[in-house]
């Protein structure tokens, strides 16, 4: 029915030539001399979304997941992921060559430590974990009596014989009338921070900092317009990017060379060489930054100074322009998402569509904005009991088909060059049951808590998380996800350093995006979130003896109103969620057709 642009929906690879790729590995550190190998699922940079290249885990194991790692020995083998994707593994990986395990509680080091034996070497690239990870790897080695052996060339790129070539995605301008600060100011702003930490130089080693400093954009990876990257930024003096030539137009390689020396890729150990022999401090990122790194800068007799980047929070507080164009973004795509919504109300009571077909349908009402460049993240489209895996992707094995009594959980986003989208709908197909009206309304006044809350400036993500639990406690059920992730501008959908989560320990500023997303999930039966996105803003507030802070939101699509029993609310959260319908209303009404035109009068009509 429609044709897909940017998902596929295949199983991955499994069977004789996992087992094929396992024996190979195993033959290769035999001749290197060491007993085991880690892999995990990341590449240099500690990316979300890695290129094909980069995909080791996936390639050697089965498992597709985002987050992950492997430990391969002579005799055993173990995969290691987290809650969200312990069933996801087991279906994925052969379970007589891999046991699967945690990755969190009990973590990695605890599997080390009771496999390994003495005089044990295990391998482990160290472009590949930070030196936060290496370092509790190594204490779980030595505990054991083994030792924790870097790699020179990661051993499973010599087995991948059909290995893609790293990417060469092409690189653009993100000119000021989107990004809104010059980069001569940011760089002004970074040096001041540089200052702050009294180091000489600062490494640029996430590649979304580096786009954002020098105002470029990529495509080395998926759904993240992001040019594989490094830079370093000393106290005095231009800083160097590292990129590939090949991805430069003459355009993009004069706009670098107005602020930085451009340098390939392979000139980075030289230069943070040099810069180490003179014995000066280098700032390390400490989430993305390689261990190699590390070792390359003490190797050379400077002093590595590992903490958060500070261009992270620099990034996160968006300006006038940013928030405009995100304003624009959201406004666009909220015409995609009514006309998505009431075609899923037309067509999904007929019991024909399926869980692609909903993804398909939504990526084309995108693309016809004309402005999509790509969806932020595979779209998460699950009705029934496939809504109730929280981070569940559709193949054509599991695709469901909507039928009457479901409910359909959609969470997609959309990248635009002027904003980055991210929002869930949970859409009752045909008549709600009781206990889905209960968790249904419980879930949204979680989420109009967050919407409506006023703070004051400073407090931190954890301070809020609470609010979106509290209706779900007073029932005994909860959702084992933060509440909400920061999210980039015209960059990655979840952006750091704030969050709204147990674990968010960052202060919230205005001009921060974040998403609000609570949730609940019965297993084997349905799911339910409902996400906004919502900015961090002002607010007057009378008497008041700090500045104070609530959040405006900026997805404007209707939350179905059939799943809510209206008894459960006050009058003021249905004042809100009222207003909000009407603030939709206006500003989606006009740029749909009469048929639509008519669904959204209905849907957005008063409780």
């Amino acid at each position: 029915m429609f044709e897909a642009h940017f998902q596929t929906f295949e199983e991955p690879e499994t069977g004789v030539a996992l087992t094929a790729r396992l024996a190979a590995l195993r033959e290769e550190l035999a001749r290197r001399k060491l007993t085991g190998f880690i892999v995990p699922r990341a590449d240099q940079q500690q990316n979300e979304y890695v290129p094909p290249s980069d995909e080791r885990l996936a390639w050697l194991t089965g498992f597709t997941g985002s987050a992950g790692l492997a430990i391969v020995l002579s005799q055993e083998a173990a995969i290691l992921v987290d809650g969200r994707y312990t069933l996801q593994a087991g279906k994925q990986v052969d379970g007589k060559a891999w046991t699967v395990e945690s990755l969190i509680e009990p973590p990695p080091e605890s599997w080390l430590t009771r496999h390994l034996q003495s005089g044990d070497r295990i391998g482990f690239d160290p472009w590949l974990h930070t030196t936060a990870a290496a370092e509790r790897l190594s204490a779980a080695c030595a505990k054991a009596g083994a030792e924790l052996v870097p790699v020179e060339g990661n051993p499973i790129d010599s087995v991948w014989t059909e290995r893609p070539l790293p990417p060469l995605g092409a690189v653009s301008v993100h000119g000021v009338e989107l990004s809104g600060e010059i980069e001569a100011d940011k760089l002004g702003r970074i040096r001041q921070e540089i200052e702050r930490l009294g180091v000489e130089a600062l490494v640029l080693s996430d590649s979304h900092n580096v786009a954002w400093t020098f105002n470029i954009r990529g495509s080395d990876v998926s759904h993240t317009p992001l040019p594989l990257s490094y830079a370093v930024v000393p106290k005095s003096g231009r800083p160097t990017i590292f990129i590939d030539h090949r991805k430069l137009s003459n355009l993009t390689h004069d706009h670098l060379e107005q602020s930085a020396e451009v340098a390939e890729p392979d000139a980075l150990t030289p230069r943070l060489t040099q810069l180490a022999q003179s014995g000066a401090a280098i700032a390390l990122d400490s989430a993305t930054a390689a261990d190699a790194l590390t070792r390359l800068i003490q190797g050379a007799g400077g002093k590595p100074v590992r903490g958060a980047d500070p261009v992270s929070l620099l990034k996160a507080a968006k300006n006038a322009v940013e928030i405009e164009g995100t304003r624009r973004a959201h406004r666009r795509d909220a015409v995609a998402l009514v006309r998505f919504l009431a075609f899923i109300d037309r067509e999904a009571p007929k019991g024909t569509l399926t869980e692609i077909d909903a993804v398909e349908a939504l990526e084309s009402f995108r693309r016809d904005t004309g402005a999509l460049k790509d969806v932020s993240f595979p779209t998460i489209s699950g009705t029934g009991p496939n809504g109730a895996i929280v981070h569940y992707r559709v193949t054509r094995k599991s695709n469901r088909r909507i039928m009457p009594g479901d409910l359909l959980l959609i969470d997609s986003g959309a990248q635009y060059e002027d904003g980055t989208t991210d929002v869930t709908r949970t859409i009752a197909v045909g008549v709600p049951t009781d206990e889905m009206r209960d968790r249904f309304t419980r879930v949204l006044r979680g989420h109009l808590a967050i919407a409506r809350a006023v703070f004051p400036d400073g407090a931190t993500g954890a301070q809020l998380d609470t609010l979106a639990r509290q209706f779900l406690w007073q029932a005994g059920i909860d959702f084992e996800h933060g509440t909400g992730h920061g999210v980039g501008s015209y960059l990655s959908v979840h952006e750091g350093p704030a969050r709204i989560s147990k674990l968010g320990t960052t202060a919230l500023k205005r001009g921060m995006i974040l998403s609000n997303e609570p949730g609940y999930y019965k297993t084997d039966a349905f799911g339910i979130r409902i996400e906004n996105l919502e900015l961090v803003v002002a607010k007057d507030v009378a008497g008041a003896e700090k500045p104070m802070n609530g959040f405006e939101a900026l997805t404007l699509a209707p939350i179905d109103r059939r799943p809510i029993d209206v008894s459960m609310l006050g009058s003021d959260e249905r004042a809100w969620l009222d207003a909000y319908h009407a603030r939709v209303r206006e500003a989606v009404r006009a740029a749909l057709d009469e048929t639509d035109q008519r669904w959204l009068d209905q849907a957005t009509a008063p409780l």
